[in-house]
């Protein structure tokens, strides 16, 4: 996924800017980047933080920066913000999003006579320099920002650092949020609002779909409006949002407790105690236990200080074992019980079938698995949040391949969770899960959480709908 964050201060803004990028940290797992403007040029420093925290990679670095205009980045894949010099001027730049198209604009940027890209580990073309070189075919940076919003199949918000100020630009369907922060002599803008608190910054104002506007010590000035069409990602709430965090005026973590009550609404088990997988579940399930009545519980906790994050390393079995080793069980808590655990999603079901089988250890009578949100079916096309390789990675998709003998033509009856087809894609699920019930969230319910109107929301890797 990935995470800015940039401050435009009257004083020096390195604090403000360090602990303001560290705190997308959630967002990303491969590098974290820093560029300030220093009154002469750029200082930039880059790391890769796969094994490690953002800051310890930092923190040791600050005394010798300064500067009153900066943006950060946490990457999940490519080393930026990237030190520019064109027809511009200087500036920096770093981005946020997925070009799928990026193969083509790369053959059209070479029609152009642009000489090279760089290259990144594994041979790929670093997308944020093609974002760059999209820029610089035009006559100015708001003319480049636009076309290159325009080009891209995908989506791509970015923050371009000059010695003057930062323009921020959302991409073109507000896929992922960009929200600025002020306080006195001082404004920033962020993709988390979480980051904005404990620096003392109030939220200001909401870049909407394909805005563009050029932050500077003194103030905001709008480059370009807002478009008409929205789709900002669902999972934000779902998942991999910050608890803090709100999008669009909506908090994170309330959603998740209306998410949580929703799903207990439409249940009618009976169990003895409500859980939530660390982290993310957790919101969910203080909603289904206040709506529910059943009491919460924690009966694995997760082990923070070593362990990273389950999705980060890219070999599964790695991935389930981490998970595994992550979660520590407290037996004395579900011994014999009817246990309810709430999780933001299913993607592959490897992890959750971990964790049934880590209840059923501790001799727990039932287990019951509820999804905060529908069965995922699509591979996602806008954004890079997930590990997945292939829609078939997918534990839904396999579910439909083995009930019907091979892919159909259509799962327009598997999204709708009224079929019948619905029913027994979810059992097939359940069944390989090991679990005693398993229900999903609906579509409706968790847009009605989500507070915004349907067709403001992208679901597409739900139903399939751009």
């Amino acid at each position: 996924m990935g995470g800015l964050f940039g401050v435009a201060s009257k004083n020096d803004c390195v604090t403000d800017l360090f602990f303001g990028t560290d705190y997308h940290s959630h967002l990303g797992t491969s590098r974290g980047g820093l560029t300030i403007w220093n009154g002469t040029g750029f200082s930039r420093s880059i790391h890769n933080i796969e094994n490690t925290q953002f800051r310890t990679k930092f923190e040791c670095e600050l005394p010798g920066l300064s500067g009153n205009i900066g943006v950060g980045c946490i990457s999940d894949n490519e080393a930026q913000p990237l030190s520019i010099f064109s027809h511009h001027g200087n500036y920096a730049i770093t981005t946020v999003g997925r070009i799928n198209n990026i193969k083509e604009l790369v053959s059209k940027v070479f029609e152009k006579h642009y000489l090279h890209f760089s290259e990144m580990s594994k041979g790929e073309i670093n997308p944020t320099e093609v974002v760059a070189a999209l820029i610089d075919q035009e006559s100015s940076i708001k003319d480049g920002i636009r076309k290159s919003q325009e080009a891209i199949d995908g989506s791509c918000s970015m923050l371009l650092l000059t010695s003057k100020g930062i323009y921020a630009a959302r991409d073109l369907y507000g896929r992922t949020p960009l929200i600025i922060g002020e306080k006195d002599g001082a404004f920033c803008v962020a993709s988390e609002s979480c980051a904005f608190p404990n620096l003392g910054y109030k939220t200001k104002y909401e870049l909407g779909p394909g805005e563009i506007v050029f932050l500077t010590p003194d103030g905001i000035e709008k480059i370009s409006p807002p478009g008409n069409k929205m789709r900002v990602c669902s999972f934000l709430w779902v998942y991999y949002g910050y608890p803090s965090s709100s999008y669009e005026g909506m908090n994170v973590e309330i959603m998740r407790y209306r998410n949580g009550a929703a799903l207990a609404q439409n249940d009618n088990v009976e169990v003895d105690l409500v859980a939530g997988v660390p982290d993310s579940g957790i919101a969910h399930a203080i909603g289904y236990s206040n709506e529910s009545r059943v009491p919460f519980g924690r009966p694995f906790i997760k082990y923070t200080p070593t362990w990273a994050r389950s999705f980060m390393p890219q070999d599964q079995e790695m991935r389930n074992l981490v998970a595994r080793m992550k979660l520590i069980p407290i037996p004395e808590l579900v011994q014999g019980k009817r246990v309810l655990f709430c999780d933001d999603s299913i993607v592959r079901g490897t992890q959750l079938r971990e964790t049934a089988e880590l209840l059923y250890n501790c001799n727990a009578k039932e287990v019951h698995m509820r999804s905060a949100c529908p069965p995922l079916l699509y591979g996602c096309k806008y954004l890079n949040f997930s590990r997945s390789r292939s829609e078939m990675d997918l534990a839904a998709r396999q579910a439909i391949v083995e009930l019907e003998g091979s892919e159909p033509p259509s799962l327009d009856e598997y999204c709708d969770s009224s079929t019948e087809k619905h029913n027994c894609m979810v059992d097939c699920i359940r069944k390989r899960l090991n679990l005693t019930t398993l229900k999903y969230q609906t579509l409706e319910d968790m847009i009605d959480a989500i507070g915004l109107p349907e067709d403001k929301v992208c679901t597409y890797c739900w139903n399939g709908k751009e």
